[in-house]
């Protein structure tokens, strides 16, 4: 009878060796990634600067892959558009007949406002943005809604300040390293908004529900006067947000309030605008409430952390 090829571990002190230093290597890793874990849920903000510096070493493959995932989505849109370009032009043209009545009304609003803002001596305030960015990253797997631009401490970029695209509000840097920021959506759990109804300015807050949906609640309990695709817009309240800028459009009906789908889809928006506080570039430092800062992720459920709230 021929002898087996392999044999046993046992009759090889090499191989009892290695095994052994594997376990060991195992036991080590462990180890050390349960002590990680118990450091960030200590001191959450320990690892702050070695994600920072994680984050400008991947900053050039992530705007890499982030301009081909932009490429990508633009021929898809483009060869979309080619095949149903006939319902959808005819949809645009009712839809442009009913946009041209509303500019007429905004614009009539916007010369009424400017004089009683004139006779009430108030200055406007300077709304220009900081710095322009690239979404280079974004959370999709975890219950967290995190994301992260192409521009930091570079550009001027500072926490607390307000991210937007052209859809709407987007989020607030959360951490800035020298060439990237992180920023906290305004669907992550943790994030509390204050909103009105853009026609009548029904005040109520948005919270994250971590699925790209918010949850509104109204500041006045009784009957909801919601409706399914009332546009939720800031309320400037916090001096963080300005006035009027597009955040959700109502899609369900809560008892205390309602669902609101997010206008600003971090994967649809390439490019974003960080702007300064709004309490700031209004000339009324005073008027900023603090926000907490936020915890980054852990094992901990979102839902059992207090949000970061900005105060009415």
């Amino acid at each position: 009878m021929a002898p087996p090829n392999a044999r046993r571990t046992g009759f090889s002190r090499r191989a009892q060796y290695g095994t052994f230093f594997g376990y060991l290597a195992a036991i080590a890793g462990a180890l050390a990634g349960a002590l990680v874990l118990v450091v960030s849920l200590l001191n959450p903000g320990a690892f702050a600067a070695l994600r920072g510096s994680a984050a400008d070493a991947a900053a050039p493959a992530g705007q890499v892959v982030a301009a081909g995932r932009s490429g990508g989505q633009t021929v898809m849109a483009g060869l979309w558009g080619y095949l149903s370009w006939g319902p959808r032009h005819a949809a645009m043209e009712h839809e442009l007949q009913i946009a041209r009545v509303q500019l007429a009304e905004a614009r009539a609003l916007a010369d009424e406002n400017r004089r009683l803002k004139a006779l009430a001596g108030l200055a406007q305030a300077d709304s220009g943005p900081v710095a322009f960015a690239r979404l280079i990253d974004s959370t999709a797997s975890s219950p967290r809604r995190f994301a992260t631009l192409s521009v930091g401490r570079d550009k001027g970029v500072t926490v607390g300040m307000p991210v937007r695209s052209p859809a709407g509000v987007v989020g607030r840097v959360l951490e800035v390293s020298a060439r990237t920021a992180r920023i906290l959506l305004i669907t992550d759990p943790e994030s509390l908004l204050p909103v009105m109804r853009g026609r009548d300015g029904v005040p109520a807050f948005a919270q994250g529900r971590g699925d790209g949906t918010l949850q509104v609640r109204l500041v006045s309990l009784g009957i909801n006067p919601l409706k399914v695709g009332d546009v939720l817009v800031t309320s400037g309240s916090g001096g963080l947000y300005a006035p009027g800028m597009a955040v959700g459009v109502v899609v369900s009906l809560t008892r205390d309030g309602a669902i609101a789908r997010v206008l600003s889809d971090p994967t649809q928006s390439a490019f974003v605008a960080i702007y300064p506080p709004y309490a700031i570039s209004a000339g009324m430092p005073e008027a900023l409430v603090p926000v907490a800062p936020a915890t980054p992720p852990s094992g901990k459920p979102a839902h059992k952390k207090k949000p970061a709230a900005v105060a009415p």
